[in-house]
C-alpha cells in the first residue's frame, strides 16, 4: 500500500492542476506513479516531468537503448512500478525478452547488438563504481556518440530520482501485479 496517495484533482491548487494537465496532455497521456506523487510539490513535478519528457521522448538514444537503460535502473533499485511500466515498452522497442529477464534477475545478459552491450555495461559500471572507466567511456562514445553518452547519463540520473520516489513512497503497479528482482 502506497505511503502517500496522489492529490485528488478536485483538491489541487492552480499550480498543481496546471502541471497535472501538462503531463496528462503530453506524450504520457496520463499522470500516475512517481509523477502523481510529485504533484504534492508542483514545482518539483513541473521540472522533473520536463526532464523525464526529454529523457523518454527527445533523447538522442533510440527508444530501444533508453528503455534498456531504464530497465537496468529499475532492476538496480528494485523499483517494481518502473519495471512494470517500462518492461513492455522495452520489448516493443526490440529489446530481447531473455536479456530483459536476465536484467530483472540481476544476471549479466549477453547481447547480440554492440550498442545494447555498451549501454548495459556503462549503466552498470556507473551504478557499481559511481564512475565509468576510460576504456568503456571510449567504447560508449564510439558506439553512441558524445550526445548519446550525455543523454545516457541523464537517463540514469533521472531514473534514479524516479526509482527513489517509487521506493520511498511504495508506489506499486496499479494492476496489483508484483515484480520480483534477483541479485
Amino acid at each position: 500500500m502506497a505511503r502517500l496517495d496522489p492529490p485528488e484533482v478536485h483538491d489541487m491548487s492552480a499550480h498543481q492542476r496546471r502541471v497535472h494537465d501538462a503531463i496528462a496532455s503530453g506524450p504520457r497521456g496520463r499522470v500516475r506513479g512517481p509523477l502523481a506523487i510529485w504533484l504534492h510539490r508542483p514545482g518539483l513535478a513541473e521540472h522533473a516531468q520536463a526532464l523525464g519528457q526529454y529523457c523518454r521522448y527527445d533523447s538522442s538514444l533510440p527508444p530501444r537503448l533508453s528503455e534498456l537503460a531504464i530497465l537496468v535502473m529499475a532492476a538496480w533499485w528494485r523499483a517494481p512500478f518502473e519495471w512494470w511500466a517500462h518492461h513492455p515498452i522495452a520489448l516493443r522497442e526490440g529489446l530481447d525478452a531473455d536479456a530483459a529477464e536476465q536484467i530483472r534477475l540481476g544476471a549479466a545478459p549477453r547481447f547480440a547488438a554492440r550498442d545494447e552491450d555498451v549501454v548495459y555495461r556503462f549503466v552498470r559500471e556507473l551504478l557499481e563504481t559511481r564512475r565509468v572507466g576510460d576504456a568503456l567511456y571510449r567504447a560508449a562514445t564510439e558506439v553512441l556518440g558524445r550526445d548519446g553518452v550525455v543523454d545516457l547519463v541523464g537517463i540514469a540520473g533521472y531514473y534514479t530520482l524516479i526509482s527513489m520516489t517509487i521506493n520511498v513512497f511504495d508506489v506499486q503497479p496499479p494492476d496489483g501485479s508484483t515484480v520480483e528482482f534477483g541479485r
